[in-house]
């Protein structure tokens, strides 16, 4: 079975023709409009035009709380042209295919479960570290969408209950990216180099500069109080680190060696019989939302 598999971004649109062994041809990407639906659903159609007559459908990867069952994108995320809109429907009319949808989260977390870094879990997450924090919860060996598809909506938890009214308290701020390059704004304030974007963060870190280092294990540190959380409250297995800043060993080592901290510590009051999970990169990377919309749509369609 081919089909046109997307995965729509804030920024980009990622797109390939996929087959039942998840190989991949004609990929790319686009940007992704920011106008209204109509011009998202035309952009998403001229991608899929030139190969309509070798695919059997369109599978795609979308953020927002997304009901999979009836097309529906309840919340929008990064595109709120499409909050409460039909997404699957109106695409599919225009393609004349079937069309199914998913949570970008969750479709990680399927790829990972099915043939991935989180294969043979029970329970487990997938947890993508982006200009937010996403996510999907592996429960009892199958993905979580909760009765209003929000489980694994990182994002918004608050990691200091002092200041609940503080956004910047948020995963979605302090463990994301944009955490990241905020924390080091505010570590190198007088630095008379300012860092611009994570590559060079991270050639930084790589080079063995110690303010960067500093920076990077306070950030770890946010990262892995967050999954000893989670890892406590759902009993995980693994967490599986994705986004991409995931491929930098460096940090999921750096999380793995913050997390035995944590656990280490008698002072926190870690029982030594807690779980602590693994922490392990994802096996798909940035190909991962395309994967796991490939299944969905195998699945469901």
């Amino acid at each position: 079975m081919k089909l046109m598999v997307f995965d729509v971004g804030g920024t980009e649109i990622k797109y390939s023709v996929m087959n039942e062994t998840l190989v991949r041809k004609d990929s790319g990407s686009v940007p992704t409009p920011m106008t209204n639906q109509e011009d998202f659903i035309e952009t998403l159609y001229a991608l899929y035009a030139p190969h309509k007559d070798e695919v059997e459908g369109i599978a795609m990867s979308l953020p927002g709380f997304i009901d999979s069952e009836n097309g529906v994108c309840l919340g929008g995320g990064a595109l709120q042209y499409n909050k409460g809109q039909q997404v699957a429907a109106p695409l599919s009319r225009r393609a004349g295919c079937p069309v199914h949808i998913a949570n970008d989260g969750k479709c990680a977390a399927l790829a990972e479960l099915k043939s991935g870094a989180l294969k043979g879990c029970r329970n487990a997450s997938v947890y993508i570290i982006g200009t937010g924090v996403g996510g999907g919860l592996i429960i009892g060996g199958e993905v979580l969408n909760g009765s209003h598809f929000t489980a694994g909506e990182y994002s918004f938890l608050r990691l200091s209950n002092a200041d609940w009214d503080d956004p910047g308290t948020t995963a979605g701020m302090l463990c994301s990216t944009t955490g990241l390059m905020d924390l080091n704004r505010r570590m190198t304030s007088f630095s008379t180099q300012p860092l611009l974007n994570g590559r060079q963060f991270f050639d930084k870190v790589n080079a063995g500069d110690p303010l960067s280092m500093k920076v990077l294990e306070k950030f770890c540190r946010q990262v892995a109080m967050h999954i000893a959380n989670l890892t406590i409250l759902l009993d995980l297995e693994k967490v599986a680190i994705g986004g991409g800043i995931s491929r930098q060993p460096i940090l999921t080592e750096t999380i793995r060696k913050c997390l035995d901290e944590l656990y280490s510590n008698p002072g926190l009051y870690f029982d030594p019989v807690l779980p602590k999970a693994e922490v392990v990169p994802c096996r798909f990377g940035s190909e991962a939302n395309q994967v796991g919309a490939y299944y969905y749509y195998r699945n469901d369609v």
